[in-house]
C-alpha cells in the first residue's frame, strides 16, 4: 500500500524581546539616528506578514521600562495607554511575556499596561498569594492554523526577580522556579490540548555556553533557558531575552531565538510540517535574525501613533530638573581620575544613599564628559551615564578591596618627563577609560611610581586599616559587580543585593527629589607619584 503525497506547511514566529520603550530610531543622549527602535521593527514584521500572513507574534518582555520616553510616560501617568503597548496593538501581536522590567514602575502602572492592551499578557510563574492563580492574564495561548495544525505558547518569567525589585512592586505575588514551572505546564498542555508545536517564551536567558555546555554568568538561577532545552520534555522552540544577546541556534533539538535588544532585530522562527496519512509532523525547523540596518525605514504609522509623547520628551529631556551650588563641571578626564573631583562624589553618594551601605565604586563612564553645570537637564544626565547599568552590592574581604585597588591603579603610567599618564592598555586596541575606578568610604593613596600590583601604598576605613580578613558590603555598577574589566576578584562574591533600576533614573529621581545639589569632594583618596617611594 502506497503513502498519500505528502503535504507541506510553515508556521512562522516572530519574537521581539527586550525593547526597553524605544519606539524611535533615536539616540536620546545625542539627538542622532539608530538602527534600533520598534518603529524600525515593525517594518520588518509588516514585511513579514505579508510573506505569512497566519503568523505568530509574541514580545518576550521588558517593553516599558528602559528608555526616556518610557520614564516619562511613567512619570506623567494618565489615561492613555503606555506608548509601547499602543505600539503592539497596533501590529496585532498575538501575545506579550512578562520581563523583570515590567515591575519597576509599580503594580498600578502594570495592572494599566495589561488592561490597554488587545492581546493577552502570559507568565505561568507568576501568581497572586492570595489565590495561587495566575496574577496576569494566561499561563499560555493555543493558536490554530486553517489547516488544523495547533501551536501553543507558553509563557515565563525569571523568577529572580524578587532579588532586584523593590518590594512595593510586588507585593502579593509569589515568583516559582522558572524550569519547574515550564516542566510542568508543558506536561499538562501536551496532555490537554495536544499541540502539534509547543513554543515556551521565556524572559530570562542562557546559563551555559550553547556549544560546550560549560557554565557562564554568575552561577544562580536567574537563567535556566539551557536546562529548560535539556529537561524539558517535548519542547519545540524556545524564545530567550533577558540577556540582550543576538542569538539564533538549536540545542538538544530545540530551536532557540533570541533577538538582542532594543528593536535592533527581530527573531524568525520557521517551523515546517508535513502531513502524512492525516498526521502533521514537524519536518524542519529554522531560526534567524531580521536585523535592522539603514534599509529599513521606520514605519510610518507607528510614528504617528506615537509623535505626541516623541515629542514631549524630547523637550522634556531640555527642561531643567535641577542645579548645582559649586563646580561640578570636569575640565580634564585625567585630574578628574587623579583625585576625588565632586561629580565623581556625587554619584558615589547616589550609590551608597541608594544601596544603604558605606562603601562605593564608580568609573567616568564618558571620557568625554563634562560632568554637570549649574543647570541639570535630563539630556545631561543621559549624556554622562551612556551605559544601562544597574547596580550590585557585593561582599567584599579587605583583601579584595587591595586586589580592586592594584587593578585600578594599573590604569596610570609615569611619562618620560615624570608626568602622570594613561596605561596604553588602556587605550589601544580599544578604549577602555570606563574600567578606572573611583571609591567612596575609605582613604587610600595610590603610587604609580611603584610597579603595577604594588601601587596601594594607604588603605583605611574611617581611620582603621582596612585587614585582609575583614568584609565590607561595597556597591558597584552590575558590570563591574560580575568582574567587567578584568576584575576578577570580584568574580562568585556573595550578592547582597541587586538594585534592578538604570543608574540614570537614580541619579535623576535623586536630582528632582532634592532640586538642588552640593558639589563637594571628600579628598580621602589620590593618586601620587613618589619616586623616593618604589
Amino acid at each position: 500500500m502506497e503513502d498519500r503525497e505528502a503535504a507541506a506547511f510553515i508556521v512562522d514566529i516572530l519574537a521581539t524581546s527586550d525593547i526597553h520603550g524605544h519606539l524611535y530610531p533615536t539616540d536620546y543622549r545625542t539627538h542622532e539616528d539608530r538602527n534600533m527602535g520598534l518603529a524600525k521593527a515593525a517594518t520588518l514584521i509588516r514585511r513579514e506578514r505579508l510573506r505569512s500572513p497566519e503568523l505568530l507574534l509574541i514580545d518576550n518582555g521588558d517593553l516599558i521600562q528602559g528608555s526616556p520616553l518610557s520614564y516619562y510616560y511613567a512619570l506623567q501617568l494618565g489615561e492613555q495607554a503606555h506608548p509601547a503597548v499602543a505600539v503592539l496593538n497596533e501590529l496585532q501581536y498575538d501575545a506579550a511575556v512578562l520581563g523583570n522590567h515590567e515591575f519597576n514602575y509599580g503594580l498600578d502602572v502594570l495592572r494599566k499596561v495589561t488592561g490597554d492592551s488587545s492581546f493577552p499578557w502570559l507568565s505561568a510563574g507568576i501568581t497572586d498569594r492570595a489565590s495561587q492563580e495566575p496574577a496576569f492574564g494566561k499561563p499560555y495561548i493555543v493558536r490554530t492554523f486553517r489547516n488544523g495544525i495547533k501551536v501553543a505558547i507558553l509563557g515565563v518569567t525569571t523568577h529572580y526577580i524578587p532579588s532586584w525589585e523593590n518590594p512595593l512592586h510586588i507585593t502579593g505575588l509569589d515568583f516559582s522556579d522558572a524550569l519547574e514551572t515550564v516542566k510542568a505546564w508543558a506536561r499538562r498542555i501536551r496532555e490537554d490540548e495536544k499541540p502539534d508545536l509547543l513554543v515556551v517564551s521565556y524572559h530570562g536567558g542562557f546559563e551555559r555556553n550553547l556549544a560546550t555546555g560549560a557554565p557562564e554568568g554568575k552561577g544562580t538561577s536567574e537563567n535556566q533557558a539551557y536546562a529548560m532545552c535539556m529537561e524539558v520534555e517535548g519542547l519545540d522552540v524556545l524564545i530567550t531575552g533577558h540577556q540582550h544577546r543576538a542569538l539564533a541556534a538549536e540545542v538538544n533539538g530545540v530551536t532557540i531565538i533570541q533577538p538582542s535588544c532594543n528593536g535592533q532585530a527581530v527573531g524568525k522562527i520557521s517551523v515546517s510540517f508535513t502531513e502524512v496519512e492525516g498526521r502533521w509532523t514537524i519536518s524542519a525547523k529554522k531560526a534567524e535574525l531580521l536585523g535592522v540596518d539603514n534599509t529599513v525605514v521606520p514605519d510610518e504609522a507607528v510614528l504617528k501613533l506615537t509623535q505626541g509623547i516623541e515629542s514631549e520628551t524630547q523637550a522634556w529631556l531640555d527642561q531643567q530638573i535641577g542645579e548645582v551650588i559649586g563646580d561640578m563641571s570636569i575640565s580634564s578626564p585625567l585630574e578628574c581620575r587623579r583625585a576625588d573631583h565632586p561629580f565623581i562624589a556625587f554619584i558615589n553618594k547616589v550609590q551608597m544613599d541608594t544601596a544603604g551601605v558605606q562603601l562605593s565604586a564608580t568609573a567616568l563612564l564618558n571620557h568625554e564628559s563634562g560632568g554637570f553645570g549649574s543647570i541639570i537637564t535630563m539630556r545631561d544626565i543621559l549624556t554622562n551615564f551612556m551605559y544601562p547599568n544597574t547596580l550590585t552590592v557585593l561582599r567584599l574581604s579587605g583583601q579584595d578591596i587591595v586586589e580592586a585597588l592594584e587593578q585600578t591603579a594599573s590604569y596610570f603610567q609615569v611619562e618620560a618627563d615624570g608626568g602622570l599618564g594613561v596605561n596604553p592598555a588602556y587605550v589601544e586596541p580599544k578604549l577602555q577609560h570606563y574600567n578606572y575606578d573611583m571609591w567612596a568610604g575609605i582613604e587610600y593613596d595610590l603610587n604609580v611610581a611603584r610597579p603595577i600590583g604594588e601601587r596601594v601604598v594607604k588603605l583605611s576605613h574611617k581611620g582603621q586599616p582596612v585587614l585582609p580578613d575583614q568584609h565590607y558590603d561595597v556597591v558597584l555598577n552590575s558590570y563591574r559587580a560580575a568582574g567587567g574589566g578584568d576584575y576578577d576578584m570580584y568574580k562568585g562574591k556573595p550578592i547582597i543585593q541587586e538594585i534592578d533600576i538604570d543608574m540614570s533614573e537614580l541619579v535623576a529621581d535623586y536630582i528632582i527629589q532634592r532640586g538642588t545639589i552640593h558639589a563637594a569632594a571628600s579628598n580621602h583618596w589620590r593618586v601620587i607619584i613618589d619616586m623616593g617611594n618604589r
